[in-house]
């Protein structure tokens, strides 16, 4: 499989000949407001903070199928709206996400389920917290996914949680030799944090030792918290550095 980090937590993802667009937000830098309160250290800056690091069209060509994790403004916008045609094959999370984007005129949308498929592609929805405490009310519903094929290693995108007993459990169960995880710590001036933070990722190290955990949605929205330098640094410490991940924008990785 082959991990395209665009920006934030948008992804391109080659994986059993297929190629899939996760979460995109394809605006241009600064075009979106900030978020409903100001971030942890006082910042009102508009999203998203840097440019796409290549153009949407690159982005998009030959995309086979997508998958929207949740519709919050850093995973789905107005410019990945207006960009993709709207009949590409779109899994969303529930109902409500499903009518929602139906409404915008995309024909081809499919609820994930734990048994899904898409050419070959073995796909299973998974649980996921965004966020502890009253922050969650907040944050709202979102699902990860598994991707399972026999010519490749298990895929595991864990998309916006926190680190909790359904993250474990999916480990347990799926035994992923890949996760991908959203590691900014993205907080709010109150409330806890909304996505993984140092020691989540450290947990899910310990819950997946050999497995490969790539970090995403870092330095792209302004309420991240945790840096990729500052990440570097705690793995290191950890002595973990081989087994985490940690790209660029633009970044490409193959597994």
């Amino acid at each position: 499989m082959n991990i395209h980090l665009i920006r934030n937590a948008t992804m391109v993802v080659d994986y059993g000949g297929k190629k899939m667009l996760v979460d995109p937000m394809f605006s241009k830098k600064g075009e979106l407001p900030s978020g409903p309160m100001p971030s942890k250290n006082w910042s009102w800056k508009r999203n998203p903070l840097h440019e796409l690091p290549i153009s949407i069209e690159e982005i998009i060509k030959d995309i086979d199928f997508v998958f929207l994790s949740h519709l919050h403004f850093d995973h789905w916008d107005k410019a990945a709206e207006k960009a993709l045609p709207k009949d590409i094959k779109i899994f969303l999370q529930d109902e409500n996400d499903k009518k929602v984007i139906s409404q915008l005129g995309f024909t081809n949308l499919e609820i994930l389920g734990e048994n899904s498929n898409f050419g070959g592609i073995k796909l299973s929805r998974t649980k996921a917290q965004h966020g502890k405490g009253f922050i969650l009310k907040v944050a709202g519903h979102v699902c990860g996914m598994i991707m399972q094929h026999p010519s490749e290693q298990t895929l595991y995108i864990a998309a916006d949680t926190v680190w909790y007993e359904e993250v474990e459990k999916t480990i347990n169960k799926y035994k992923p030799e890949v996760i991908v995880v959203n590691g900014g710590d993205n907080r709010f001036i109150i409330g806890d944090q909304l996505v993984m933070n140092s020691e989540d990722i450290y947990r899910t190290h310990q819950a997946a030792p050999k497995a490969k955990i790539v970090v995403v949605h870092m330095e792209g929205v302004y309420h991240n918290t945790l840096s990729r330098k500052e990440l570097k640094e705690f793995v290191d410490k950890k002595s973990i550095s081989n087994s985490i991940i940690i790209p660029d924008d633009g970044e490409k990785i193959i597994l």
